[in-house]
């Protein structure tokens, strides 16, 4: 039994893991938000019927898929690495991806195998890990309405920006037009019609 002078010890010492724990968590995000690269991902509709459960957005993604040689190689839910360049549009592109951690110093994201096409494509569809956009209460269904609205318009560019790091990703925003949701929701509030 522990006695009582180790009794105060104990449970300060098990407060600050408490602190830790999820100071640490919050410190890598805000690490990745400030010191990794920016990526735009070009956002594809997703179902109307079921878009949005809770406080949050759901997104799908244009560019989540990467064609292999031998799809026999993979399985679903295996970890993969994927690097990612540039389009002409400014658009993060699936460049290649590998079971192996790269060693270089590119940007990479680790991430999961969703599900695989089989012959003619050969397509492995990855599972983004930044799928949900959150927000404050009373923000997110103006939000969700203004997000399905822009998916409907084909003349609107979505996207969401991400910071990469490490492997790790970090949603920032969803992007209207070169216009940050969150401001689109407050303007459509402050005027009235949000």
């Amino acid at each position: 039994m522990i006695s009582k002078k180790m009794l105060l010890p104990v449970f300060i010492l098990v407060a600050l893991v408490q602190l830790f724990v999820p100071a640490k968590m919050i410190w890598d995000r805000e690490d990745i938000l400030k010191t990794g690269t920016e990526y735009k991902f070009e956002t594809a509709p997703v179902d109307p019927s079921d878009p949005f459960r809770g406080k949050y957005i759901i997104l799908r993604y244009v560019e989540n898929t990467v064609s292999v040689n031998n799809t026999d190689e993979w399985k679903r839910g295996d970890v993969v690495y994927a690097i990612f360049i540039i389009d002409e549009n400014g658009y993060a592109k699936i460049e290649s991806i590998s079971k192996e951690k790269p060693s270089n110093k590119e940007e990479y994201l680790k991430t999961k195998v969703n599900y695989i096409t089989g012959n003619p494509a050969n397509n492995l569809i990855l599972d983004f890990p930044f799928d949900r956009f959150y927000m404050e209460e009373s923000k997110a269904k103006p939000a969700e309405d203004l997000y399905m609205e822009s998916q409907r318009n084909i003349d609107n560019m979505t996207y969401a920006l991400v910071s990469i790091k490490d492997g790790d990703a970090v949603l920032k925003d969803v992007i209207i037009d070169d216009k940050s949701i969150k401001e689109i929701v407050k303007e459509s509030q402050a005027s009235g019609k949000g």
